[in-house]
């Protein structure tokens, strides 16, 4: 039966999901995956004392990770996101509009449907109209 390692933190009673060591020769907090088994001069952390972690003042925090954690989207992701949804809501006369420039740069190859169609399609996103429009 194994146990579930709780953080080190005073009245706090979550699982442990991060490890703590300080390197004092270099004035370094590293906080790292949970380790394997608990070390006497190492502090393990739930996620919300791991996030809010800082060290004392000339002091640095390196933060490691184990690579199972989801990443954050990037600036670049959120970027491509807004567009999207942008361009699956123009009004229709505009995509109809983007649809012909996007057919003439690409050499009339992009996709079936089209203005008359019914759908419209940019590289993998498709923008479907009412039958009623």
């Amino acid at each position: 039966m194994s146990l579930v390692r709780r953080c080190s933190r005073t009245a706090c009673g979550r699982p442990a999901v991060a490890t703590l060591t300080y390197v004092y020769a270099d004035s370094t907090a590293v906080l790292g995956p949970l380790a394997t088994y608990a070390e006497p001069h190492c502090y393990d952390l739930c996620a919300e004392h791991s996030e809010r972690l800082t060290a004392p003042r000339g002091w640095e925090v390196v933060r490691l990770s184990d690579g199972s954690a989801p990443s954050r989207p990037s600036g670049d992701d959120l970027e491509a996101l807004a567009n999207a949804v942008r361009e699956a809501a123009r009004p229709p006369q505009r995509a109809a509009e983007a649809w012909g420039s996007a057919r003439k740069d690409s050499g009339g190859a992009t996709g079936q449907g089209g203005p008359g169609g019914g759908e419209t399609r940019r590289g993998h996103l498709r923008v479907l109209r009412s039958p009623d429009s």
